[in-house]
């Protein structure tokens, strides 16, 4: 049998294959036109900025400099694109699209854009949704840049109660090997609040990044003067990105106006981000006990934060 990498590596590949003539029979009209994939896609990259050099141009696309040199050379005689000295610095060279080079690209653009609309038309709008989240997943996950895209908090929908259990349940249990009780704690947690809370003292968040829920964050009474956080988490992919102090400052704020005089959040001694989090957010700790929970030896942390 195969190991596991290897079997991840595999899927990866026959993703690769199937995507691959996807994408070949959506550029079928390609062939009907005096431009090949790359050169289009070099227009489509130009045609989004005004001015780029050619270095980035090459890092944007992933393309060969040597490559992209020839192709923008053969662009430059069709006067298809523009070059000028940049004022920043005078060894690099600003590319643009001239006029030429737009009247050429917009009707291959439009042609694209009719394709792949044809294509989301066979499916359902909710198909269309799950299509367009995968591929913005699959963007995050393998992009290694840092993405610092707004992140906007919402209130959960139709739906996201029970994805904020499921995954939070599983990066838990992969990352730290708790069981399935603690899936059941989430469980109880989501329930109670989504049957019914007062909407002025109790509140659930979800944090939005490029359409994609990368956090959450829950405030629920635990007594008249005291509230306390649940459900907080952040995708690992996008932590140190402030979404985590996002987070906790709006429950902060929240529990503040709901008329609260602490704020308490309860923790693991394992769990290093949460603790940077809370202690810079001003939090106390005001506890450490030993327990069994969610199948393991746990050390319970308990957070206080004064309003």
């Amino acid at each position: 049998m195969n190991d596991p990498a290897t079997v991840r590596a595999e899927a990866v590949r026959h993703f690769n294959r199937f995507y691959t003539q996807h994408i070949g029979a959506l550029h079928e009209h390609l062939q009907k036109s005096p431009f090949s994939l790359t050169e289009v896609r070099v227009m489509q990259e130009l045609s989004r900025s005004e001015h780029q050099t050619a270095a980035a141009l090459a890092r944007n696309l992933g393309i060969d400099s040597g490559y992209l040199s020839r192709l923008l050379s053969s662009f430059e005689r069709r006067n298809l694109i523009s070059r000028r000295t940049s004022e920043i610095d005078a060894r690099q060279s600003l590319v643009s699209l001239t006029e030429t080079g737009l009247a050429a690209y917009r009707p291959l653009d439009a042609a694209a854009l009719d394709e792949v609309g044809a294509v989301l038309a066979r499916l359902a709008p909710h198909s269309q949704d799950q299509l367009i989240g995968a591929m913005k997943l699959i963007e995050r996950l393998l992009d290694e840049r840092p993405r610092h895209s707004i992140v906007t908090l919402r209130a959960p929908r139709a739906g996201e109660y029970g994805w904020l259990v499921s995954r939070q349940a599983q990066l838990f249990a992969y990352g730290h090997g708790w069981d399935h009780t603690f899936e059941a704690l989430l469980a109880q947690q989501a329930a109670r609040f989504a049957q019914g809370h007062n909407t002025l003292r109790e509140i659930c968040w979800v944090a939005e990044q490029d359409g994609l829920i990368v956090g959450s964050a829950l405030v629920a009474a635990a007594s008249d003067t005291q509230a306390s956080v649940r459900m907080l988490y952040v995708e690992p992919d996008v932590r140190r990105l402030g979404i985590g102090t996002q987070l906790i400052n709006e429950c902060l704020r929240f529990a503040k106006r709901a008329g609260y005089r602490t704020l308490s959040l309860e923790s693991e001694s394992s769990l290093n981000d949460a603790r940077r989090l809370v202690m810079q957010a001003g939090f106390t700790l005001l506890s450490t006990a030993p327990e069994r929970r969610f199948g393991r030896d746990l050390v319970i942390e308990q957070w206080e934060h004064g309003l």
